[in-house]
């Protein structure tokens, strides 16, 4: 979801890195949180902001994130380009899509609504908040696979993330990375190399080419 169909990851990283300081480390940057921790759930983030610190962090980590990213939301969530033309061609070639996010579930829901993708899914966007392990784990799109009713490798992964892309080599998925977000101008070079040593089987830099990567020609016949 997040940097593959809305480009929030400058608002999710910032307002990561400003709880980050809110917590105590007073150094952290949206620059080092999108390193780190881009695809990574809440949760195992503030586990390590905990380690960090030596202490734990103060209850409602993720929930004070959240609220700082839900107010950043309100005038700077945007659809990425062409992402719509991209769930219409899927729908019409009768491939069955779903959502495998490390947002927690009221994120989810609350990111689909405001950019006015909530229609696309339905019940099929599946949060971290679900399964034992986050991403790099597969359980995420092992159970997205398990509700589409898919053999895993009869699915296809669009990811921004290194995190995601392991995560979906090890579910045994076809995987394609996306480096067309507004978080990596001027790195989609460096990042489509981190997503290609990840595992990606390709890369792309817009969504107008998902459909022909994600899915092989003979499919779309």
């Amino acid at each position: 979801m997040d940097g593959c169909l809305v480009d929030s990851e400058p608002l999710s990283l910032e307002a990561v890195a400003a709880e980050m300081r809110a917590s105590g480390l007073r150094d952290a940057t949206a620059a080092e949180v999108g390193t780190k921790y881009l695809g990574v759930s809440l949760a195992k983030i503030a586990k390590d902001v905990e380690a960090q610190l030596g202490k734990p962090c103060a209850p409602g980590f993720a929930d004070r994130m959240e609220a700082r990213l839900f107010a950043a939301y309100e005038s700077g969530l945007r659809q990425m380009d062409s992402v719509e033309d991209m769930l219409r061609l899927l729908n019409q070639a009768g491939i069955p899509v779903a959502i495998a996010s490390g947002a927690s579930v009221r994120r989810l829901e609350k990111t689909l609504k405001i950019a006015r993708l909530d229609g696309y899914f339905g019940n099929r966007g599946f949060s971290a908040d679900l399964v034992r392990r986050g991403k790099p784990a597969p359980d995420i799109f092992l159970l997205a696979a398990e509700k589409l009713g898919v053999a895993p490798q009869n699915c296809a992964v669009l990811e921004d993330s290194p995190h995601g892309i392991k995560g979906a080599v090890t579910a045994g998925m076809w995987t394609v990375g996306f480096v067309g977000g507004s978080h990596l101008a001027g790195r989609e070079a460096d990042h489509t190399a981190i997503l290609r040593a990840a595992g990606a089987h390709q890369v792309i830099g817009h969504l107008s080419q998902a459909l022909a990567a994600l899915v092989p020609a003979r499919a779309r016949l």
